[in-house]
């Protein structure tokens, strides 16, 4: 029965993206706040990432956008009271915030009771101690394992267990801090690390199960203790990997029956006794040899799986849990398919792929390596009738350039030696070195060995391999019919073998079309509606499935799988516009492959499909539906890839068309029209050839900007001083053709960025605000911070960017969104870039400035098939009484050996966002959110190179007004005391003790200022971020980003307590400007 004892509820996000914890979050959080609307409850939400569907403001009824900790939740509980916390849907951030309020005795306080997963649930779900109790009272086995609190300790029970053993911190996510260690020096510079990540200062050490089966069970619970088994996932890859970076299906596929019964059988008596009302994942180690079964551990919450489980059965684990939460059972859930929701089983009669997506790309000095601790920053999903079919189409939905196993990353070319000495160690390209050394003639045995993949994983692949091979013996003409259909049976794409065979895909597709060998589409029901399903393909089968004859159609492309560069803000802006299209009467089709986000959620569009975002895949979905037409600006780079050849094929690409989306990407076209309009750009060139570019180099002048074209987040580009970097920098790009050459440009020093989002309808052109960076020129826009409305820019500026804007806007046709780049270098505004679709700061400008982008964007879109007048031209300019701040956040934590710079290529994973009414507080808080809060007093430690020393008055000197004391190197330390302000000086690490490092692990500096020296140098002073990072120390490295922090420090000071306010107060209060 529904609970009348509660009518407000506090549901807490999970925070910016991070490894570990990504938009599967923002999934759950929006299914939640659907259901309990549904059930009539008042909402309210708290969350720091404004890219989230969640925090719109019509999601919740009440939305705080503030930093994720006690302090701030303690005054919004205060604020709202409300009767209910559910804690369970925020991930990690969730459940350790809901263990911290009722620590420290707020929830009584206010009286607030948690619903969903009690506290002490929490704890012994999350508490390696009380864990441990709790399975031992239930006579469930786990690995030999005992606590450990230091590293003494920690030593002493691995001599008892036996090296190898796993460290795994208690309370952390991702396996942070975590490991598995073969030695003491291992044990003890990966224990000490774990002690400090962990909330509670533990670290279980446990004995190694490295290479058994890895399985996972998705179990629901009600109050009444009914459970069902919503999915049983075997993960392919064995024990020893992060189930998050590990290759899986869904269902098991080598698991007898009878071993599933008895992790069932657990499964249950675990959650019975945890007590948990809602969603869990527990995960199990089984020893194919001994017939062990071993837990592993338990997420009391709904997880990166459970997304995974939701979308591979249809079950929205989500929202029947928040349903659950407010006391409704699962006999009272009404389902289509089993009447109700507890005489539910996993049926369908197809196979689940999950494949991660990694960035090592980005992280130089990274080694690829899959260990404990999670690596991967996205994921993929496909669906197919056999695992053949559904593996192929996995690694073609990974959007990384590969679109089979074979031939990737030059693993062709090795000998089968060399290749078996890659797999000893698990990294990301595991299966395509699998795949070559097959082909070189390993056994399954051999491979076995070195993996412990099970066999019959193996000899799948061998039958891709062999296949494969007698596809080659075709190259250069077509295949016969016979092969050709059991190539597509297999899940060989279309592209794969216009590569193998060495003719263009469309002579494929028409050949293959021809012998009517084409995709069907079979439906997913969804659990708890009455006949609601989405749609996989499959070369399988007959297609019976329905398509509406309604003319009035339009498909919409999504982003894939989550990348750094490519992130939740595309997803964002395909749900809304799918929102937008079902208010305008249209019917709505999604076509996406990311499993974590709310566009692959069943209701967001009319029909989901579950594809690959590839030419053969949404070609066919095109000619099943026919849709009016296709929008392609909103999923990033992904379907921007596939426009030009979409249209080529007959598509109707609606809103800019994809020639003015090339334009923009050919310097020279965007430079002839940048001349022609008479807007100045910073000088450039491209080049093929070391020669050309030292050529333009010596024209132009150093410092400049290098970058491979058509790539997005910087991708590879870099700041090059001189002939020694650039010739390194050409050698060494890959790729590189005369319609794909190296772009050059004069790098603008010490220049302000700024950028501008535009709606256009091709005439009318409106920017809401511009937004100004407060890294200098050079950081990557999705890395820097940046303020909207501007701060720093005079009201003249401002108006050239807003003219610029339009001119171009105009002059390209736009038609929908538009994100220009510019840079203000003494004064004048520069032009930097044009894109013209949706970028990462849509969402950003729509929350702060209360404005729909992509709504607009939609309407102007469609204007053609609905008849409606621009909404632009009646947009007016607004005045605002507040400041938002955006920040970036970083996985550097996750990767200990990399330097934590700001550069030209982007590296941030997620963003948070700071509002206030009063700038240096926005700037504060942003930083807070990021969980790196600015000490108020203490001491500054500042070491800055030579270029820098022109600021270096302004920081020094407010840090000193702010009461600080201050520590300098060398040169920085010559240059403060001159300046009259009192410093203490510290030794770099080759001078003497007690040096920088000493004073950084010993926590006597409260924050760090320190802008790195250039490459060429002889010393390397990386050291002294790393070490602030490992010392959870805030840490500032560059000079512009200081300045902000002093504002920030003074302002709080001044205000003493900081107030929170909810995303609709702010917006109230925005006005028209007169």
């Amino acid at each position: 029965m529904k609970r009348n004892d509660i009518h407000k509820v506090l549901i807490i996000g999970s925070g910016p993206i991070i490894i570990g914890q990504a938009c599967e979050f923002d999934y759950s959080g929006t299914q939640a706040c659907k259901a309990l609307k549904n059930l009539g409850y008042e909402i309210v939400l708290v969350n720091s990432n404004p890219a989230t569907i969640m925090t719109d403001p019509e999601t919740a009824d009440v939305t705080y956008i503030e930093p994720l900790n006690l302090e701030r939740l303690t005054q919004i509980i205060e604020k709202e009271r409300p009767d209910a916390l559910l804690p369970n849907l925020g991930g990690q951030s969730g459940l350790n915030l809901c263990s911290e309020l009722a620590k420290a005795g707020v929830l009584e306080k206010y009286h607030v009771k948690v619903i969903g997963v009690q506290v002490d649930a929490i704890e012994r779900g999350e508490d390696r101690m009380e864990f441990k109790k709790t399975m031992r009272e239930l006579g469930i086995e786990m690995a030999r394992s005992e606590i450990a609190t230091t590293v003494e300790e920690a030593l002493e029970i691995a001599d008892r267990l036996g090296y190898p053993v796993v460290l795994r911190p208690a309370y952390t996510m991702g396996g942070a801090g975590g490991g598995l260690v073969y030695n003491v020096d291992e044990l003890k510079t990966v224990c000490a690390r774990g002690l400090q990540a962990s909330l509670v200062g533990q670290v279980l050490v446990e004995e190694s199960i490295l290479g058994w089966e890895e399985l996972e069970l998705e179990v629901v619970r009600d109050a009444k203790g009914n459970m069902i088994t919503v999915c049983f996932i075997e993960n392919i890859d064995p024990l020893g990997v992060h189930t998050g970076d590990s290759f899986c299906s869904a269902p098991m596929l080598t698991i007898s029956g009878e071993v599933q019964k008895r992790l069932q059988e657990q499964a249950y008596r675990i959650v019975e006794k945890v007590g948990v009302i809602g969603g869990t994942n527990v995960q199990f180690a089984h020893d194919p040899v001994s017939d062990r079964i071993l837990v592993v551990e338990i997420n009391p919450r709904t997880s990166r799986s459970s997304a995974l489980a939701s979308k591979a059965t249809g079950f929205p684990i989500a929202l029947v849990s928040a349903m659950l939460a407010c006391g409704l059972t699962l006999d009272e859930i009404p389902c289509g398919k089993y009447g109700t929701l507890d005489k539910y089983v996993p049926g369908g009669d197809y196979i689940v792929i999950k494949f991660a997506r990694w960035a090592f790309e980005k992280f130089k000095g990274v080694e690829d390596k899959l260990g404990t601790q999670m690596r991967a920053v996205g994921e993929v999903m496909s669906i197919g009738k056999t695992y053949k079919e559904a593996f192929q189409k996995a690694i073609r939905s990974l959007e990384n350039g590969r679109y089979g196993l074979g031939f990737v990353n030059g693993y062709a070319d090795m000998s089968k030696e060399e290749l078996l000495k890659l797999l000893y160690t698990p990294t990301s390209n595991r299966q395509f070195i699998l795949y070559e050394a097959l082909r070189k003639g390993a056994t399954v045995e051999e491979l076995y060995e070195r993996t412990k993949i099970k066999h019959y994983f193996l000899e799948q692949m061998k039958e891709l391999v062999e296949e494969e091979e007698r596809i080659l013996s075709y190259k250069g003409r077509m295949l016969p019919v016979e092969l050709l259909r059991s190539a597509k049976l297999d899940g060989f794409s279309d592209r794969y073998l216009s590569q193998l065979l060495a003719i263009p895909e469309e002579e494929i597709r028409a050949e293959r079309e021809s012998l009517g060998i084409v995709e069907a589409w079979e439906g997913i029901h969804v659990s708890a509606t009455k006949d609601s399903a989405y749609y996989f393909s499959s070369y399988h089968m007959k297609d019976e499935s329905p398509a509406s004859t309604n003319k009035n159609k339009i498909m919409i492309l999504g982003g894939g799988p989550n990348r750094i560069g490519q992130g939740i803000e595309f997803d964002y802006c395909c749900v809304h516009a799918a929102k937008a299209l079902k208010k305008l009467g249209f019917e709505t089709i999604i076509v996406n492959c990311n499993p974590e986000t709310v566009s692959t959620d069943y209701d967001t569009s009319d029909k989901l499909y579950f594809e690959p975002l590839t030419m053969e895949d949404v070609l066919s979905i095109y000619h099943k539906e026919k849709p009016l037409g296709v929008i392609a600006q909103f999923g990033g780079q992904t379907p921007l890839n596939l426009a030009a050849g979409l249209k080529k094929a007959g598509v109707n690409i609606l809103g800019t068309t994809p020639e003015t989306i090339d334009l923009a990407e050919d310097r020279d076209q965007f430079r002839a029209m940048m001349e022609k309009l008479k807007i100045p750009m910073p000088e450039s060139g491209m080049a093929v050839t070391v020669e050309d570019a030292l050529s333009i180099a010596h024209r132009i002048g150093y410092p400049l900007m290098v970058r491979p074209s058509y790539v997005l987040g910087g991708r590879g580009m870099e700041v090059v001083h001189d002939d020694e970097d650039m010739t390194f920098y050409m050698n060494a790009a890959a790729g590189v053709t005369p319609d794909r050459p190296i772009l050059i440009d004069r790098f603008l020093h010490h220049a302000t960025e700024c950028e501008a989002d535009a709606i256009s309808d091709g005439e009318n052109v409106f920017v809401p605000s511009v937004m100004e960076h407060i890294e200098l020129a050079g950081v990557h826009s999705g890395d820097s911070a940046c303020i909207l409305p501007p701060k720093g820019l005079t009201e003249e500026q401002i108006a050239v960017i807003k003219e610029y804007t339009r001119r171009i806007a105009k002059e390209m046709h736009v038609v929908g969104l538009m994100n220009m780049q510019y840079a203000i270098e003494d004064g004048k505004v520069y032009v930097l870039e044009a894109n013209p679709r949706a970028s990462r700061t849509v969402p950003l400008v729509s929350k702060v400035c209360n404005i729909q982008m992509v709504q607009l964007a939609t309407d102007i879109m469609t204007a053609p098939y609905t008849g409606r007048p621009s909404p632009v031209p009646a947009l007016k300019e607004k005045k605002f009484a507040h400041y938002g701040v955006k920040e970036a956040v970083f996985p550097f934590n996750m990767f200990p050996e990399v330097d934590p710079v700001l550069g030209p290529e982007m590296r941030s994973t997620g963003e948070v966002l700071g509002i206030s009414s009063d700038f240096g507080e926005a700037f504060y808080k942003a930083q807070e959110a990021t969980q790196t809060k600015l000490p108020l007093s203490g001491s500054v430690l500042i070491s800055i190179n030579d270029r820098d020393k022109a600021e270096l008055e302004a920081v020094a000197r407010g840090f000193h007004e702010c009461g600080f004391e201050i520590y300098a190197t060398g040169g920085t330390y010559a240059a403060v005391t001159a300046l009259g302000i009192p410093a203490r000086k510290v030794f770099k690490i080759a001078e003497g003790r007690p040096n920088v490092l000493d004073i950084i692990t010993n926590r006597e500096v409260s924050i760090i200022v320190n802008t790195p020296i250039g490459k060429k140098e002889k010393t390397d002073d990386s050291y002294i971020r790393k070490a602030a990072i490992k010392s959870k120390i805030p840490y500032i490295t560059t000079m512009a980003a200081a300045m902000a922090t002093v504002e920030g420090i003074r302002d709080v000071k001044r205000a003493g307590t900081l107030p929170v306010k909810s995303l609709q107060a702010y917006h109230a209060q925005i006005t028209d400007k007169e």
